[in-house]
């Protein structure tokens, strides 16, 4: 199906069904549990094609498909196919994190978005059980997306149209109502993060991209976010609902941020695609600071930013995932 059809089809209802390209080399299928049992390293992948953008500038959804399917193939050593109905049911119930906090220009792209719901889709999960979600409904429709609330499509909703949860979750210093996107409605998330420099918490990444399903994120703010956003994600609902991470790095930020800011973002025309949200935090802080080094920038250390609630996530009290550079394999596909 073209596109607009595909999208027509997605988000108005209606649509033929549609069979899986074989779109890796090669037969190795995925193993069900075998993204549950882990590895002596935690892999991240950092996809990029030369094609991503046409001469105007503007983002190819096609080449944005394609840099997902070999992200995933390379994350998980087997086909796309296999590995998005391994990963996902057609009895799940998907949420797709976005963050659209600073608008048009560096907010998770909707060729990407597009891409992932197509995946699910595929994978067999209906168009009425995935959600694209975000903090505020003003938030998506700055962004380009439409609300979307009717039931049997795919829905596109904020938290203030979803509502939060009557009961406060804690742990350690982090005591919030959730989405009840997050908590009720979805049984697996999928994370789609934007890689930007935070003027507070030095880094926004996956981890950080979490604060948009709590009600009191002003509340997180204080030395750097540490440890607050790792406490946060230890919120039951999203340590357990987490499955990938697929970080939209197409345009990112190195100074300046959460807001747009372009005089300091670049095309880096990527994607950073993991299961650990601790190690492809450490890769998205470590490719800011290369940035930032190249452009003449002292470090975030220097500037009292340095994001140290990613080590806090992965000690012994947390145990999120490996921020070890030891113990990330970072593939660039």
């Amino acid at each position: 199906m073209q596109r607009r059809q595909f999208i027509k089809s997605t988000f108005m209802g209606g649509g033929a069904a549609i069979a899986w390209p074989h779109l890796a080399r090669g037969e190795k299928k995925l193993e069900k549990t075998a993204f549950l049992k882990g590895a002596n390293k935690s892999r991240v992948v950092i996809a990029g094609r030369s094609d991503v953008r046409d001469r105007s500038g503007a983002v190819s959804a096609v080449a944005v498909e394609r840099m997902l399917d070999t992200a995933i193939e390379h994350l998980f050593a087997a086909r796309a196919d296999h590995v998005w109905s391994t990963l996902f049911s057609p009895h799940d119930r998907v949420g797709l994190k976005v963050n659209c906090l600073a608008g048009r220009h560096l907010s998770t792209h909707q060729e990407l978005v597009f891409a992932v719901v197509e995946r699910l889709l595929w994978a067999g999960v209906p168009k009425k059980n995935i959600i694209i979600w975000d903090r505020r409904d003003r938030d998506l429709v700055r962004a380009g997306y439409k609300i979307e609330k009717r039931a049997g499509r795919v829905r596109c909703l904020g938290n203030d149209s979803a509502g939060f949860t009557p009961t406060v979750f804690e742990f350690n210093t982090a005591a919030s109502q959730l989405s009840n996107t997050i908590h009720s409605t979805c049984t697996a998330i999928i994370n789609l993060p934007i890689m930007k420099d935070h003027g507070i918490a030095g880094v926004s990444g996956s981890m950080k991209n979490f604060f948009g399903a709590i009600n009191n994120p002003n509340k997180y703010h204080m030395d750097v976010g540490d440890p607050y956003i790792a406490d946060v994600n230890m919120l039951p609902a999203i340590r357990k609902k987490h499955r990938l991470t697929i970080c939209d790095a197409l345009t990112a930020q190195y100074e300046g941020g959460p807001p747009w800011m372009p005089q300091w973002a670049w095309n880096f025309d990527r994607l950073v695609v993991a299961t650990d949200r601790v190690a492809i935090d450490q890769i998205i802080w470590e490719t800011i600071e290369n940035k930032r080094a190249q452009a003449g920038l002292p470090t975030l250390e220097a500037v009292g930013r340095k994001p140290t609630y990613i080590a806090t996530a992965a000690d012994s009290m947390h145990r999120l995932g490996t921020n070890d550079p030891e113990k990330i394999d970072i593939v660039r596909a």
